[in-house]
C-alpha cells in the first residue's frame, strides 16, 4: 500500500486536510460570532424590557431641593428619606400632557408614610395617621383642574406615600396616591447643590 502513496498524490491531498482545517476554523468563528451576537441581542433586550436604574439623578424641578442626587441601592425605606421614583404609570402620561414631567424622568420626593401607616385624602387634605398634614390644590399653576383620590389606605410592606410638604405646587402623593416599592429606584442623597 506505501507503494501507492507517491509525491504527486501527497500533494494532491495536502490541500484537502489543509481545506478541511480552514473549513474548521471558519465553522468555529462562526459559531463564536453568533454565540457573541445572542449575548448582545439578549443585553440590549433587557435594557429594553428593564431599563438600567440611574445611579446619578439631576433634579431640576422646584419641588425638591434643585441639584445632583446619588442613588443608593434599594432597601426598605424609612419616613423622611428622599427617594428618587417613578411615577406610578397610569399618572407618568397624566404628567407629561400637562408638561409637569417628562414620563421617562424619575421623581425627587420624600417619603411621607409607609409600611402600616394610615393615609387618607379627604376633601383637600391629606392625613397621615389622622394627622392633617398636607392641602391639596383645587387647580394647577395653569388653571386646571387638579386630580384628587378619595378614602383612606393602610399601607402594607412595599408601598409608600410620596409628599414634599414645603412644596405646595409639588405633583406628588397628594394627588396620584401610593407609590409601589416597584416604582421606587431607591433613597437619594443631594450631592451637588445648583
Amino acid at each position: 500500500m506505501s507503494g501507492l502513496s507517491t509525491p504527486r498524490s501527497e500533494a494532491l491531498l495536502q490541500p484537502l486536510g489543509t481545506q478541511a482545517r480552514a473549513e474548521k476554523r471558519r465553522f468555529r468563528n462562526r459559531l463564536v460570532i453568533a454565540a457573541l451576537a445572542s449575548f448582545w441581542v439578549g443585553a440590549l433586550g433587557q435594557t429594553a424590557a428593564m431599563p438600567p436604574l440611574p445611579l446619578l439623578v439631576w433634579n431640576a424641578s422646584a419641588s425638591a431641593p434643585m441639584g445632583l442626587y446619588w442613588v443608593n441601592r434599594k432597601r426598605e425605606l424609612l419616613p423622611g428619606e428622599t427617594v428618587i421614583a417613578r411615577m406610578p404609570y397610569a399618572w407618568r402620561e397624566f404628567a407629561a400632557a400637562r408638561r409637569y414631567l417628562p414620563s421617562n424622568v424619575p421623581l425627587v420626593k420624600r417619603v411621607a408614610a409607609s409600611n402600616g401607616q394610615q393615609v387618607c385624602g379627604l376633601g383637600p387634605l391629606i392625613f397621615i395617621d389622622g394627622v392633617p398634614t398636607v392641602e391639596r390644590r383645587l387647580r394647577d399653576g395653569q388653571g386646571r383642574p387638579m386630580p384628587w383620590w378619595e378614602g383612606c389606605w393602610r399601607l402594607r410592606h412595599g408601598q409608600y406615600f410620596l409628599l414634599m410638604k414645603d412644596s405646595p405646587e409639588s405633583f406628588d402623593g397628594r394627588y396620584f396616591g401610593i407609590t409601589g416599592g416597584a416604582d421606587i429606584i431607591g433613597p437619594a442623597r443631594r450631592i451637588w447643590a445648583r
